[in-house]
């Protein structure tokens, strides 16, 4: 019955979103936690707690990270292809992946506000894929800014980016 409740899969989000640099680090992170359900079984008043216990990350390359009890956690834009956290990724091609998440979750269940008793198994879900646009960039040095040659490298116009 546990397989059987609507726990919510929470999202995989994705720091910078929806494009990433190759060679650069992607922070992925869950947004889900701990969900109370209360059913009555055979005329009894019945408590399931659903509790996120390990997350599994497909990065959509052929690359994945867990199962792992790390949820990862959002960072500051400043630091977003900077520094890498736990449950970074770093893509080596360009290209359109598609990332998912796969949360388990642990259970326990109390009859009459009894004491929480522990579910056998887990229920493992997965959230839908999110599309992951990794580019590529280039670095040049230039002598003029667009304002002083607009012809120069990198200027919008120039056909040369």
């Amino acid at each position: 019955d546990f397989r059987q409740l609507p726990v919510n899969p929470g999202s995989l989000e994705a720091q910078p979103f929806p494009h990433t640099l190759k060679g650069g680090p992607t922070n992925f992170y869950a947004t889900t936690g701990e969900q109370g359900f209360d059913v009555t079984i055979l005329g009894q008043a019945v408590h399931l707690t659903a509790t996120p216990a390990n997350y599994t990350y497909a990065f959509g390359d052929g690359t994945n990270l867990g199962p792992t009890p790390a949820a990862g956690y959002s960072i500051p834009e400043a630091e977003w292809l900077n520094n890498e956290t736990r449950t970074s990724h770093i893509y080596t091609d360009t290209g359109n992946y598609q990332a998912t998440l796969t949360t388990s979750f642990t259970g326990t269940y109390s009859v009459n506000n009894g004491p929480p008793l522990p579910i056998n198994g887990t229920l493992d879900i997965t959230t839908p894929a999110k599309t992951i646009h990794v580019w590529k960039t280039e670095k040049a040095l230039v002598a003029d800014t667009c304002q002083q040659n607009p012809n120069s490298w990198g200027c919008p116009g120039t056909g040369i980016q």
